[in-house]
């Protein structure tokens, strides 16, 4: 199996930034609503997957088995094609760190692809999830698919929108986005498909086994839980918890990823003036 050195794949991450910037901002739009419901897909399986298994039972495995089978999201994203906010955390600031970019292009193209996510994970979540039945609601018949779906989608939400402090959703999400950062790294990395899935799996597996909060999921596993009912989860607890996964994802990625490897592989190498805001090299 093929695989760029670390230097080459720090010059790939600035390429696709560049020319994740440089697309119309339709077409980033579209791309984002793929990537928003890639993800929500890969929570509906995960909360599918992982529904009816007892913990007294099973111990610690559901939160295994969901990491394994969220994995599907950021597969769909990477090789199918579209654009995530935190993916785009990286690949966008390292592009502007080495002055293929201006600082105001990294804020037109995170605000183009939150938009979309947030669509497409909406989409999936009042559609795909609830209206469909495969996720219960309130007073579903427990031991049915849907009511064993519902149960699961609870206990994930309440975990995030209710019982998790202000500074344990940061943490927990710069933890996230270092992981799925490294993903879309690896991914990077690798010249197969199958090198890809691979490089994928393990390091966004980890993040969901370990509890960890990812924005873009969290735009499907909190609104579904209130279209399906679940109690005691409003509006105001969600946007709470978007807002602090936002600043720990960012950190995550510009801190932990594009920084690190910018300093280690681009840092000495000859820098492009910036670009005028829309004007790429």
């Amino acid at each position: 199996m093929a695989a760029k050195e670390p230097a080459e794949t720090a010059r790939a991450a600035v390429a696709a930034g560049v020319k994740k910037a440089e697309l119309r901002w339709d077409k980033v739009l579209v791309g984002s609503f793929l990537a928003g419901a890639y993800i929500a897909f890969g929570g509906l399986v995960a909360v599918t997957v992982s529904a009816g298994l007892d913990p007294e039972v099973w111990g610690s495995l559901p939160t295994l088995f969901t990491g394994a089978a969220f994995t599907l999201g950021l597969v769909l994203v990477l090789i199918a094609g579209s654009h995530l906010l935190t993916g785009n955390m990286l690949l966008v600031p390292i592009s502007a760190m080495q002055g293929r970019l201006s600082w105001t292009d990294v804020l037109r193209n995170f605000t183009l692809v939150l938009i979309g996510n947030l669509a497409g994970a909406l989409f999936v979540a009042y559609f795909l999830a609830v209206q469909t039945g495969v996720i219960g609601g309130l007073g579903s018949e427990a031991g049915t698919p849907g009511g064993m779906a519902y149960e699961r989608l609870a206990v994930i939400a309440e975990a995030k929108g209710l019982h998790e402090t202000a500074w344990q959703v940061f943490l927990r999400a710069v933890g996230c986005n270092w992981l799925v950062c490294l993903a879309v790294w690896i991914s990077l990395a690798a010249d197969s498909v199958s090198g890809k899935i691979i490089g994928i799996f393990f390091p966004i597996m980890a993040f969901v086994a370990m509890g960890f909060d990812h924005l873009i999921a969290n735009m499907f596993f909190l609104p579904a839980a209130i279209f399906a009912g679940v109690p005691g989860i409003g509006w105001d607890d969600t946007v709470r918890n978007w807002a602090l996964a936002f600043a720990g994802n960012l950190v995550g990625a510009v801190v932990f990823v594009a920084t690190s490897y910018w300093y280690l592989y681009l840092r000495d190498e000859p820098r492009d003036e910036p670009a005028a805001p829309g004007q790429h090299t």
